[in-house]
């Protein structure tokens, strides 16, 4: 028993000692692995991503009819991986294939048009003159699947007129952006997009920088035909007026004036655009058959109806 303490009084110092080497050990471990790790990690986050679904053709036949299901859910994953590359500032290449996986899926989805353009210009490694063109045609794809759509027109005459230019090198090429922009401004207003403001833009850029004037009165006319309101038509009126337009102005003043008194004489319990959808009335007995059917008195459409003494 008495012999045994030194022996423990001698080791009891290496204890310590132990930890301090294993200690040392692991820094230096840490220390000559540390940059090969933070280089391997660099590399995974700038490499380019795997898209991992097959090309639009196929991907609609995959879903075995869930169109619906898989738009919304391709539509959720295109939203995380732009918000991921937004976040990262990182380019995403993929972009474009999975845009062109949403118009297979579902040609007619409004929100993906009314956000497209944006995720093509507006995002990490700024947006160049391919994606405003690129931009363009899903817009294009979007009103040829949605052609009565206002607020769609609407969009896709904004972008090509004052947004999409900016992208454009060409001179030539963004005054043709900005003319077609101006029609198509005109037509959404047409469909019933923002009558009051759309239509007078539209026929100011054509006036001021492209000499459209006849184009521009069309646009006016048409705008004073569609206001519903006493204000608008005032403005839609000085509008013309500059243009030295009085006698477009009092031939569609006398238009409307001739079909909302035959509104309020016919069917006043319903609305304006609706009494406009069921054209003209006329006496069915009156006007019946081949001869009587082309009469200035039976007329067939809101043309006929308006030129009328």
């Amino acid at each position: 028993m008495t012999s045994s303490w030194p022996s423990r009084a001698k080791s009891s110092p290496s204890r310590p000692l132990g930890v301090a080497v294993l200690l040392v050990l692991l820094l230096s471990g840490v220390a000559r692995l540390q940059p090969r790790l933070a280089r391997t990690v660099a590399s995974l986050k700038v490499r380019e991503d795997v898209y991992v679904f097959p090309p639009p053709g196929e991907l609609r036949t995959a879903t075995l009819g869930y169109l619906a299901a898989a738009s919304d859910l391709l539509w959720a994953k295109l939203l995380v991986e732009y918000g991921i590359h937004w976040a990262e500032k990182r380019a995403f290449p993929d972009l474009n294939r999975y845009l062109d996986a949403m118009v297979a899926l579902d040609s007619k989805n409004r929100t993906f048009y009314e956000f497209v353009d944006t995720m093509l210009v507006y995002r990490p490694i700024h947006g160049s003159e391919e994606d405003a063109r690129a931009a363009r045609a899903y817009l294009e794809q979007g009103i040829a699947a949605l052609p009565y759509d206002p607020d769609l027109w609407l969009h896709y005459a904004q972008f090509i007129a004052f947004m999409g230019p900016s992208y454009l090198v060409s001179e030539s090429e963004k005054e043709r952006w900005r003319e077609e922009g101006a029609f198509a401004l005109g037509h959404a207003a047409e469909l019933g997009a923002d009558v009051d403001r759309s239509i007078l833009v539209a026929s100011s850029m054509l006036n001021r920088r492209f000499g459209e004037r006849d184009a521009s009165i069309q646009f006016l006319e048409r705008a004073y035909a569609l206001a519903n309101d006493d204000a608008a038509r005032a403005e839609i009126a000085a509008r013309l007026e500059v243009l030295q337009a009085s006698r477009q102005r009092d031939e569609a003043q006398n238009a409307i004036g001739a079909v909302e008194r035959q509104w309020r004489r016919d069917f006043p319990f319903v609305t304006r655009g609706e009494y406009l959808l069921l054209g003209p009335v006329v006496d069915e007995a009156a006007c019946a058959g081949l001869v009587r059917g082309g009469a200035a008195e039976c007329p067939s459409s809101w043309n006929d109806a308006i030129a009328l003494p």
